[in-house]
């Protein structure tokens, strides 16, 4: 009998090893870049069938499209999941904490202030404190807490006497948010008393033992390289930076022949901004249609429509509304949120500007503008020529070696010359007469 008895707890405390538990830090500010991170370690955890998943919690909160999307993929889970709040789990943080089967808090922890503000530290509109208010009560709902309360964490405005934990009711008179005009912040004896945490636990190896799984591996989850780069990217600053740096690249690229560095660089930045904002799931299909249809309208007025009409200036209307879509989050916003968001980009259009007529004169008088842009620069055994003998060309035929724009390449007489038009655009391949010499200056005309 004795011998049984030590059989079983040997086979428990083997299969109580056996069993994995995975810890996922959320700490910091809550921003796009985290979702892809909780997402990935939440799969994670099922793949390996653990036991369990930690969050370890210490936020003051951040964007609330981020904490919803948190929120969603740990009420999908099959995986029983413990809140634990290790010092502070605010605004943000407290819904992703409600989310979570069971909560428990460190000694002198705090749950709460979940009211919505916008990105001046303003109380929000009354449609997004609306929309937060019921996405923190249908949450702890899901969870069998106290729904007044978890609005009360929202809305000031809200007001009650008494609870309902545990299908008992309480009268609240300890809790200041109950009375309208002020919010709901709970310590740990408060969020205990009210249902809305389970316990009180110092550490992961006391909350093993308060869920049953003392023995069990804890495995613990760290954001990897790609999940790192997409959180510095979607930093707000970083971001505006990338499209600012995106719309003077493109802008500069315009204004030049051809295609450069300049072009190269714009085009990465927007490249960054867009991939990075797809996966932190604030694109949507539609804000890269508007700014794909606006591309190929520039492109098409670029290689094919000479001058730059409708389809350009419809193409560049067409990006700045994709990229007006891309700085409103995917919850419903108030007009203070459109408003900056529009401030935002009229900003990032505006340095763009300014930052390429320095660049444009910075660079103009640098030795490698010169080389790059002078004629009498290139070799003559390439084929190209000083502007020694260019007055005998006068009147000539030549054949254009790129578009004109109002300037580029010819050939005529088998010598490569630097030219520039009248003023019109000149399609490459297109027979031009050399009017005039003028130095260097070489001016041509189209002629059919």
């Amino acid at each position: 009998m004795i011998k049984s008895i030590i059989i079983i707890f040997a086979s428990y405390a083997t299969f109580l090893s056996s069993q994995t538990v995975h810890r996922v830090p959320i700490s910091n500010t809550i921003d796009l870049g985290l979702p892809p991170y909780v997402v990935r370690s939440i799969e994670q955890a099922e793949e390996n069938n653990a036991a369990a998943i930690i969050f370890d919690i210490d936020t003051f909160g951040g964007r609330l499209d981020a904490a919803t999307q948190i929120k969603d993929a740990i009420l999908d889970t099959k995986i029983p999941t413990v809140a634990f709040i290790n010092r502070r789990a605010i605004s943000a943080g407290a819904l992703i904490s409600l989310s979570c089967e069971k909560i428990v808090m460190t000694k002198g922890a705090t749950i709460g202030a979940a009211t919505a503000v916008d990105m001046s530290g303003k109380k929000a509109s009354e449609k997004v404190i609306s929309y937060m208010r019921e996405e923190m009560a249908a949450t702890a709902e899901s969870r069998g807490r106290n729904s007044d309360i978890a609005k009360g964490m929202v809305d000031e405005e809200l007001s009650f006497k008494k609870a309902y934990v545990n299908g008992d009711s309480i009268n609240v008179k300890d809790i200041d948010g109950s009375k309208k005009g002020k919010l709901i912040t709970l310590s740990t004896d408060m969020a205990i008393k009210y249902g809305i945490a389970d316990a009180e636990k110092e550490n992961i190896d006391e909350i093993l033992d308060y869920i049953d799984l003392s023995g069990a591996e804890i495995k613990n989850s760290k954001e990897n390289w790609s999940e790192s780069i997409v959180r510095f990217l979607t930093n707000p600053v970083v971001a505006s930076l990338l499209t600012t740096f995106g719309f003077l690249g493109i802008l500069f690229e315009l204004q030049s022949p051809g295609w450069g560095i300049p072009g190269f660089v714009g085009l990465s930045c927007l490249v960054l901004s867009l991939s990075t904002s797809f996966i932190a799931k604030l694109a949507s299909i539609t804000d890269f249609l508007l700014i794909l249809a606006g591309a190929a309208l520039i492109v098409l007025e670029v290689l094919v429509i000479p001058g730059f009409g409708v389809a350009g200036i419809g193409g560049f209307v067409l990006i700045i509304w994709g990229f007006y879509e891309l700085l409103l989050p995917d919850i419903p916003v108030g007009p203070e949120v459109e408003a900056m968001a529009a401030w935002g980009l009229i900003i990032g259009i505006i340095g763009s500007v300014i930052g390429m007529i320095l660049l444009f004169k910075l660079m103009t008088k640098t030795e490698f503008w010169q080389k790059l842009t002078s004629p009498d620069t290139q070799k003559s055994e390439d084929g190209y020529s000083s502007s020694v003998g260019w007055e005998s060309f006068v009147g000539k035929v030549g054949i254009a070696q790129s578009d004109l724009r109002p300037s580029g390449w010819i050939t005529s007489d088998d010598q490569k010359i630097f030219v520039v038009s009248e003023g019109d655009f000149i399609e490459k391949e297109s027979k031009v007469k050399i009017l005039s010499v003028d130095g260097n200056r070489v001016l041509v005309r189209k002629i059919n």
